[in-house]
């Protein structure tokens, strides 16, 4: 039996192990908390910690001048292999931490001590596209929500660790899964599904928090009737892909839902599929009562280059001609920075964010790509690289940071190309429906390379670059100590000057670090986590380092008593 298949029989026969009450005070977790965001200290309730994705805390006992003195308070280890990529939440002095495989672990936040776990019950003929990977919850009231590789969302008391309900959101059996953290919006829990490598129609859902009932359900690719289906040759749009696999924002404001959509089918052979191809590649603007969709934008035009743009969206108040405008930024994994108009769409700037691009020679005034068919893929392989390479610039399964305080967004980036490969496309359904592949991976210049760079949003322009010889794919955090904090494929975690990129602090987690980092407040200490584990986005690319080890931890830091 193979190590997977292993893992896989262990999983499925799991099920809440140690439930038992906490010993500490739970409140709800309501809408007027998650509004807060992370002005509440003590907590850090959401993927990207506030609805607007900043991944910043207004904490600062940690600073430039004492993070140096820094060092690990304590250490939760999985036991489980694959990534872990997962943004924790806390709500109540209690870590919620999901793990690959949907294992579900709370833990003490100040001591990580677990409180009880949860293994979520897995089919053994199950499809993993790209990992098995779960990127975090969602928490509201007394629940915690999480979607699983088998294309289910669960509720679970966040006690005890209970099953409150369980609901299919797609048949695994046809390529879908659901491996991004949930976002709670009143009393719904909308979730995005995965499956375009597969072309299962994409989609994203709303449910009751309390029943699982389904609300609504916002496809991402039309079928034939309706607006945007003009956009897909023939028949083409009933195998379009178009997953939603990332995690949304939401501007109160407004009452808007934003929501960023992967690639068309098949991915590298666009040949049946003439057109634009909406709504893949986008962003979407819908009303989270009813998932109708306000706008749309597409970064990538008709893609076949495997450019999902399902990298991490900003909500951020830019200057404009006549005062600020709220504006939707986003590091696309094509290897431009956008900024849109948050109200109706309108493309207000995009600028190249990665070293390397030649798939496109820029952006027209509406933002649409000026395409090279130089650099299309080609059966056989193109003869000259691709840049960049089909996981970016960046990728979604980690994210940047934005500080209010500097007004930069800092960037973990992929320097890589491909010399892409088209391929015959002949669709089975619950089969990979690629039509080729990324091919040899490495930058121009040779063995693909990172750097983590600090962007002032508002004219896309670089502050400052720390360089790495390895691709950046750790995921972000900024906080009002003027730090802002990453990790690296070696396996490294590091703190910056958030002004400078000066670096303050590194510690060694032992793998390569995918997770999210976060920090809250326990008593009167401050606490940063990071999670490492698997080699991921590392082993994809030539002349990453050898960190695919087979667990997987979280290790929490803060400054010596």
């Amino acid at each position: 039996m193979s190590r997977l298949a292993f893992t896989l029989l262990l999983a499925s026969l799991g099920t809440t192990a140690g439930a038992a009450e906490t010993a500490s005070t739970t409140h709800p977790v309501t809408g007027e908390k998650l509004l807060a965001g992370t002005s509440n200290t003590n907590e850090w309730l959401m993927y990207g910690g506030n609805y607007s994705n900043w991944r910043f805390s207004p904490l600062k006992d940690i600073n430039r001048q004492n993070v140096g003195k820094m060092q690990a308070a304590w250490m939760f280890q999985t036991g489980v292999p694959g990534q872990l990529e997962a943004s924790p939440v806390v709500a109540d002095g209690v870590m919620f931490l999901s793990a690959a495989y949907n294992n579900l672990w709370a833990l003490d936040a100040a001591t990580g001590k677990a409180l009880w776990k949860y293994s979520h019950q897995l089919p053994g003929d199950i499809m993993i596209c790209c990992g098995p990977t779960n990127r975090g919850v969602a928490i509201s009231g007394d629940a915690i929500f999480m979607g699983t590789l088998d294309a289910h969302l669960v509720a679970l008391d966040r006690k005890t660790g209970k099953v409150l309900w369980n609901i299919e959101m797609g048949k695994y059996t046809d390529g879908y899964s659901a491996t991004s953290a949930p976002l709670i919006i009143d009393n719904l829990v909308i979730m995005g599904i995965a499956g375009g490598e597969y072309g299962a129609r994409g989609f994203i859902d709303a449910y009751d928090v309390k029943t699982g009932e389904r609300k609504w359900r916002r496809y991402t690719v039309p079928v034939a009737g309706e607006k945007g289906v003009e956009t897909w040759a023939g028949d083409s749009w009933k195998t379009g892909g178009g997953p939603a696999w990332g995690t949304g924002v939401y501007d109160p404001a407004s009452k808007t839902l934003f929501w960023a959509t992967g690639n068309p089918s098949p991915d590298w052979n666009g040949d049946t599929r003439e057109g634009d191809n909406l709504y893949t590649n986008s962003a979407l603007a819908l009303d989270p009562a009813t998932g109708e969709m306000k706008w749309h934008f597409q970064y990538t035009p008709h893609d076949v280059w495997d450019y999902d743009a399902t990298t991490g969206m900003f909500l951020i108040d830019l200057p404009g001609k006549s005062g600020k405008v709220k504006s939707l930024v986003q590091p696309n994994r094509n290897g431009f920075l956008y900024a849109l108009d948050a109200s109706n769409g309108k493309f207000l700037h995009g600028t190249q964010y990665v070293n390397q691009l030649n798939w496109a020679t820029g952006l027209d005034a509406d933002g649409r790509a000026i395409k090279d068919p130089k650099f299309e893929p080609k059966a056989g392989g193109n003869p000259e690289f691709i840049c960049p390479g089909n996981v970016g610039g960046q990728n979604g399964s980690y994210t940047a940071a934005y500080s209010p305080q500097t007004g930069l967004l800092y960037v973990p980036v992929v320097e890589s190309c491909g010399k892409m490969e088209k391929q015959a496309a002949v669709f089975q359904n619950g089969q990979p429906f690629w039509g080729g592949g990324p091919g040899v991976m490495q930058s121009e210049e040779g063995k693909a390379y990172g750097h983590f760079s600090a962007y002032d949003p508002a004219t896309g322009k670089r502050k400052w670059t720390w360089n790495d010889e390895y691709p950046m794919a750790g995921g972000t955090l900024a906080t009002a100590g003027g730090l802002v904090f990453t990790g690296s494929q070696t396996g490294h975690v590091m703190a910056f000057d958030d002004n400078t990129g000066k670096q303050l602090w590194k510690f060694q987690m032992g793998s390569a670090v995918r997770g999210q980092p976060i920090t809250w407040k326990a008593g009167k200490r401050q606490f940063v986590a990071f999670a490492s584990g698997g080699g991921g986005i590392a082993v994809q690319i030539v002349g990453s380092p050898p960190l695919d080890t087979p667990g997987s931890s979280l290790v929490v830091f803060a400054l010596p008593e």
